[in-house]
């Protein structure tokens, strides 16, 4: 890709993100806190959820990738040997592995400032290799560029995967009332 897509202001989700990522992952939202980054198409593409789901499970995964093309994407790449190709470089080059860990920090800092998940590591494999490019990738979207090294490569090496139009359509079905009340009447 020859730009990666900007970042976007973390948003508070609306109706309507809740019912894309419903579409986008065939399930409904466990933990969500906010909208990380939105596709250049507008849908959401990574949310933040919360470091422990709903029942009180620990949930460490901060940024959670939405947008089903980007994750075939990434998955192709992730079966062409690109993650194995990372972890090897980790181990020889000492400044992609300081990088690396430093994305590691900042992955766990962003997730403490939430709530304390002590003893569980960030995701993806940080700081010590690559195990989850679309945890990575998240991680890059989220940030912005500069903050994981390795996010960033792997959003280099991916398609355009917003170009042909969101990856999801939401239907505007039902309109709502003066006190903000879903209408199935159509607004009626």
């Amino acid at each position: 890709m020859q730009t990666p897509p900007p970042p976007t202001p973390r948003t508070e989700p609306t109706d309507a993100d809740v019912e894309a990522f419903k579409e986008q992952l065939g399930r409904p939202p466990r933990g969500l806190r906010a909208i990380a980054h939105r596709c250049p198409c507008g849908q959401p593409d990574v949310v933040e959820t919360a470091p422990r789901l709903p029942d009180g499970t620990p949930f460490p995964t901060l940024y959670y990738l939405t947008c089903p093309r980007a994750a075939s994407a990434i998955g192709t790449l992730e079966a062409e040997g690109v993650m194995k190709e990372m972890t090897e470089r980790l181990a020889t080059d000492p400044e992609l592995a300081a990088a690396y860990r430093a994305a590691h920090e900042d992955y766990i800092r962003r997730r403490d400032e939430i709530e304390e998940l002590t003893g569980f590591p960030s995701a993806g494999g940080m700081p010590d290799r690559v195990k989850c490019l679309h945890v990575l990738v998240a991680h890059s979207l989220a940030a912005g560029p500069g903050v994981n090294p390795l996010g960033d490569e792997a959003i280099a090496l991916l398609p355009e995967w917003w170009r042909k139009g969101p990856c999801v359509t939401v239907p505007d079905a039902c309109e709502k009332d003066e006190n903000g009340q879903k209408d199935e009447e159509g607004g009626r």
